[in-house]
């Protein structure tokens, strides 16, 4: 069970579904998402509870901000895989079906209970104590309102009453405990003999009447797909922004008109030491702070190089301090003002003197500037490109459905098309549906290009919006029905499978005559070098050896038994030595009771998740993740 447990705890999609269901919450951008297009799309239902498109994109959003806050590496590539997004969904319903639970068995979180939980967060302390107006700021930053908030607080707290609630039905006996340990940590003296079937495909032979005999009985695996030969255009927007001018005079008074939104999208990038003095403390106090901020300023100017080690050695800021005093990235009046106000006026890598706040004083360090912002100059290449795209986005607007005419209209030929808007006609070679991607990527293009229409009269198809500002129109050139391969074609591919499979049954019989024989001195077996080996260390033995290794009878050793390795052959396998390590170590039998103790009760979590799917009404709009795989 452990075994099953820790594989399926690593997997991502298991990951995200833990994140969105028990860890508790975060404060980075709960809010921070664009609505878009489709927001009253279903994603899936559970009894009757719509999951929306809004509710779907704000936990993928707060799965990657959470892991830019750990400090975390975010893949693009992870956030579009099908795996994730269906993880994300599966977390949702998982939600959902949680707090059905709650209302349903009534559950409750005192407003009592609430308000201890979170004047005791640590995202609010201030001195030691909780600071409402450090509270308003989180929030206020965050785009949250108190009750927004405070909602979704009670919501985790309620969900972790159910965790700890199925922990505390997690009972382990002693004796078992001392049981699994032994079985657990138990070594086995293990080699093995292969028998590989790629080896054995020599010895098989296989006869022209053989094949055709296979090609006959299965001519259904060999047909070629219908097949076109197309010729297309494509309407871009990308194809207009080279006609595209914008003039000086423009460009200056559009930035005249969004100045602001210029001179206020730079980000920096800066780590500070702070020595901590509230703004109501005795002279005295503030005195002492200043003195000490400088004498690590004075540390600072002698190496520079140390900013980092000083920062975790003496700044009271603890989550910056960890860090080496970085704060990441952040716009301005994003921080107090003497702060924002010292670290907008600085270069990168330089550091500035005591900045005092109403948190007492800084020595900051700016590391990057990100972006552009404030002058003309330095903004005018990118008014530019906005504007000249603009235009061309208009353009492009204007024309689409002139061209979206015109293949209709014309729709024997794409020339005229082609000459109206200096559009090339691009040709392919023989493609089926399977291939097309090579080209289009779009299922209704591929739709109109085999559609009967298409194929009998040979007529442009509709102009196709196959990406966002991309029309594409084709034609059908010639055509292929499809058709079964003729024998001379598929021959080889027949004759390796059949080989294949002949080997396959060539070495299961000859690891079985060795294994019967594997005590006759006389039979050479070769075996591979002997390993020790344990449940996590498997040495080089692939998980298939190890299993069957620890599945054999070892009241006599040495022990034998044999086993088919799906494609790859035969496999004998020998124990010959089985070891218990004395681990008197408390704390390693400690470590191992928590771990067990955990499986167990996430075993117990993921049977009571089961069950609530079991008798709830769950669906999922499949459609969605369909049209999410096309993009």
């Amino acid at each position: 069970m452990l075994d099953k447990f820790r594989s399926y705890a690593q997997t991502k999609a298991t990951q995200v579904i833990l994140a969105l269901v028990l860890i508790p919450f975060a404060l980075f951008g709960i809010d921070s998402y664009l609505n878009q297009a489709g927001n009253n799309l279903s994603i899936a239902k559970v009894d009757g509870y719509k999951i929306a498109l809004p509710e779907y994109n704000r936990a993928i959003e707060n799965v990657r901000n959470r892991m830019m806050s750990e400090g975390k590496k975010v893949d693009p590539a992870m956030f579009d895989s099908f795996e994730f997004k269906e993880s994300v969904v599966d977390g949702l319903i998982t939600k959902q079906l949680i707090n059905n639970d709650i209302k349903k068995s009534q559950f409750k979180i005192t407003d009592q209970q609430l308000s201890q939980y979170i004047i005791g967060m640590p995202d609010f302390q201030k001195d030691g104590k909780f600071s409402q107006e450090l509270y308003d700021k989180v929030l206020q930053n965050n785009q949250l309102n108190p009750k927004k908030f405070e909602e979704s607080i009670r919501n985790d707290l309620l969900i972790q009453q159910v965790r700890d609630g199925l922990q505390k039905l997690t009972f382990i006996p002693p004796n078992n405990l001392t049981e699994t340990l032994k079985a657990t940590s138990q070594q086995r003296e293990v080699t093995v003999a292969e028998f590989k079937t790629k080896e054995y495909m020599a010895k098989a032979n296989i006869s022209e009447k053989d094949m055709q005999a296979f090609y006959d009985q299965n001519k259904s695996k060999f047909l070629a797909p219908e097949q076109v030969k197309a010729e297309f255009v494509v309407f871009s927007l990308t194809s207009i922004l080279p006609s595209i001018t914008v003039s000086e005079d423009e460009v200056k008074a559009f930035y005249k008109t969004n100045a602001d939104k210029y001179q206020n999208q730079q980000q920096r990038e800066a780590s500070h030491i702070l020595i901590a003095a509230s703004k109501n403390a005795a002279p005295a106090e503030k005195a002492k702070a200043k003195a000490k901020a400088e004498d690590v300023l004075g540390q600072i100017k002698k190496n520079p190089k140390q900013f980092e080690e000083l920062a975790t050695k003496y700044s009271q800021d603890p989550e910056s301090a960890k860090k080496g005093g970085d704060l990441g990235a952040f716009g301005r009046g994003m921080m107090v003002k003497p702060f924002d106000d010292a670290v907008f006026s600085m270069k990168v890598n330089e550091i500035s003197g005591i900045v005092e706040s109403d948190f007492g004083y800084h020595i900051i360090k700016l590391t990057k500037v990100i972006g552009e912002g404030g002058g003309f100059d330095a903004i005018k290449p990118q008014i530019k490109a906005e504007l000249i795209y603009q235009k061309a986005q208009d353009k492009y607007a204007a024309l689409a459905e002139d061209f979206s005419n015109k293949v209709y209209e014309q729709s024997s030929s794409l020339d005229v098309v082609s000459k109206k808007f200096n559009l090339p006609i691009q040709k392919t070679d023989w493609i089926s549906r399977n291939e097309s991607d090579k080209f289009f990527k779009n299922e209704a293009l591929m739709n109109a290009l085999y559609s009967k229409e298409s194929i009998k009269d040979r007529r442009n198809t509709e102009a196709i919006e196959v990406t966002p500002n991309n029309l594409i129109s084709a034609r059908v050139v010639d055509y292929k029905a499809q058709s079964t391969k003729p024998f001379a074609e598929v021959k080889k591919s027949i004759e390796d499978y059949l080989k294949f499979e002949a080997a396959k049954k060539l070495v299961a019989t000859e690891g079985e005559a060795a294994l019967k024989s594997v005590a006759d001195a006389s039979r050479k077996i070769d075996w591979q070098a002997t390993v020790l080996v344990d449940r996590k260390n498997t040495k080089g033995l692939s998980q298939a050896v190890t299993n069957h290794a620890y599945k054999m009878p070892t009241d006599k050793l040495p022990s034998y038994s044999g086993f088919v390795d799906g494609n790859n052959g035969y496999v004998i396998v020998k124990v010959s030595k089985v070891a218990f390590p004395n681990d008197d170590n408390e704390e390693n039998k400690k470590e191992f009771a928590s771990s067990y103790t955990e499986a167990l009760s996430s075993e117990y979590l993921s049977a009571y998740l089961k069950g609530l799917k079991a008798k709830s009404s769950v669906s999922v709009n499949q459609k969605f993740f369909e049209a999410t795989q096309k993009n």
